[in-house]
């Protein structure tokens, strides 16, 4: 599991960009940007990403458009998106965001420290989900397939699922509740 998470930043506008990195870095997680919907997905797909921070309104495909791809796509759905956008109490778009999973709105001017909160959250979660993953594999290596507890049966790992291996960016955890 990587030591440092990665989140992807995605507002068309440079200051936006320059803003939200500001604001995180204080929590030391590396940031990747796109600028356009387009450039998200190509980010996303490359891997790498474990949690996207992405403004509703851009040219192009929108952010509710990137975040449909992504909740659409196996390799992409477990990964959470906050949606950022000037639009306050826009009940289409908290429905939207309900029935793609989306983890948070957050609503512009941006309020830093909240941003902080949130991301930081979220990039524990996304941690002890990791540490509980390596813990499963490294059990399962020293049972060494040999019908050790949960060995062969089929038991659900961290997040439901068995198998447990590939770190947060790899895996269809069961996220905090959306919203």
């Amino acid at each position: 599991m990587p030591t440092q998470l990665t989140v992807l930043l995605v507002d068309n506008h440079e200051e936006s960009l320059f803003a939200l990195e500001s604001a995180l870095a204080p929590l030391g997680c590396a940031t990747r940007r796109a600028q356009s919907g387009e450039e998200a997905l190509k980010a996303v797909l490359r891997g790498g990403i474990d949690l996207i921070i992405l403004d509703v309104v851009m040219p192009g495909m929108t952010g509710v458009q990137v975040a449909r791809h992504l909740h659409r796509l196996d390799q992409t759905a477990h990964i959470p998106v906050l949606l950022l956008t000037g639009l306050f109490r826009h009940t289409q778009l908290a429905e939207e965001a309900y029935e793609l999973q989306v983890r948070d709105i957050l609503t512009k001017p941006l309020d830093p420290w909240l941003l902080r909160v949130k991301v930081a959250s979220h990039l524990r979660y996304l941690s002890r989900i990791g540490r509980l993953e390596a813990e499963v594999a490294r059990g399962s290596a020293a049972a060494g397939g040999n019908g050790g507890p949960g060995a062969g049966s089929g038991a659900a790992g961290p997040g439901g699922e068995g198998g447990g291996t590939g770190g947060p960016s790899a895996r269809r955890a069961g996220p905090p509740p959306p919203l």
